[in-house]
């Protein structure tokens, strides 16, 4: 057996408000999280997947196996009956303000360990997608994810990393401990480019956020990514929101801009982008290319509600930019 794709961390149910929290309403049910979010994208875009993780023995844990499954998603899934699955609630405080809380501490989720790392492995794949936010949730997932780049990479799979970086699970400096090392292990780094400082020394810049002047900022990220392409990464994939995406290798530096679309909603967005830009890596394209398809993706992601919803089909890949605004195809 062999999939393209294998990606292995905690999927959780998402309960998203319209407005406010604190004034009540319905809620509607999704399934959150990072890895199954590039898993679904990376899926519905032509290509073999298989999704890692561990749930509990409720329905919140049934429902994301269904929805998985029902996207052609290969799931290497264990129960743990003495923990529950994680939850979050998504408000909508206001038209450009969305607010997460989690309620995941010791969920089964953050019990993934290497003897499920191990048995995921059996899906032969040619691609590894991990992020940081699984080597946030706790020891035995840390060491889980660990264990699985150190494979992926002495296997020769093309390994990625998103940093991912969430401040409501760990610091700066804790995420730095953990992700600098591991980050030896990646063919393909994707950052935000305030996140860069999470892998990177990068000077000056190293310690947080990117500040300073443009001219600063763009010489703190060609700095950072020189390091990380000196430790042996290929492709450091920089993404920047509504002022598109970047890609810097040995043999040069690519610049995308993001696709103009009417923004609905952001969460997501940056994982749309990974199961695009690892979509066209898959297909064999040029670093242009796989640029192109996860501007794309990532443009139907926040122009759709929905962590996951809104991500295209490969033939749905050329709606945006061939229609015109606020047209209907008959």
């Amino acid at each position: 057996m062999t999939v393209d794709l294998l990606t292995l961390g905690e999927s959780m149910v998402s309960l998203r408000s319209a407005g406010p929290l604190s004034a009540g309403g319905s809620l509607g049910m999704h399934v959150a999280g990072a890895e199954s979010n590039v898993a679904v994208g990376v899926a519905r875009l032509g290509h073999s997947v298989a999704w890692a993780g561990v749930i509990g023995a409720d329905p919140h844990g049934e429902f994301i196996l269904r929805q998985l499954r029902s996207e052609g998603i290969a799931v290497q899934h264990r129960v743990d009956a003495t923990r529950s699955t994680g939850v979050m609630f998504l408000e909508r405080r206001t038209a450009d303000i969305s607010r997460a809380y989690y309620y995941r501490a010791g969920s089964a989720g953050s019990t993934i360990s290497r003897e499920d790392v191990d048995r995921a492995f059996a899906a032969g794949p040619r691609v590894l997608h991990l992020t940081g936010i699984t080597a946030a949730l706790g020891p035995e997932a840390r060491r889980a994810v660990e264990y699985a780049a150190a494979r992926g990479a002495a296997e020769g799979l093309v390994v990625s990393l998103d940093v991912n970086y969430r401040s409501k699970l760990w610091s700066r400096d804790e995420a730095r401990a953990v992700l600098t090392p591991l980050a030896r292990h990646a063919s393909v780094l994707v950052a935000s480019d305030d996140e860069l400082g999470l892998v990177a020394d990068g000077g000056a810049f190293g310690s947080g956020a990117l500040g300073g002047s443009p001219g600063d900022r763009e010489a703190a990220e060609l700095a950072m990514a020189a390091e990380l392409l000196d430790r042996g990464i290929r492709e450091v994939v920089v993404k920047r929101g509504a002022a598109g995406a970047g890609v810097h290798t040995a043999g040069g530096r690519w610049e995308a801009p993001a696709v103009p679309v009417t923004s609905i909603d952001t969460v997501g967005a940056g994982d749309a982008f990974t199961a695009g830009y690892l979509s066209a890596l898959l297909d064999g394209g040029d670093v242009a290319a796989r640029l192109k398809r996860g501007t794309l993706a990532g443009a139907f992601a926040v122009s759709t509600a929905g962590d996951c919803d809104g991500l295209p089909s490969a033939a749905e890949l050329a709606l945006l930019g061939a229609a015109p605004d606020g047209s209907t195809q008959r």
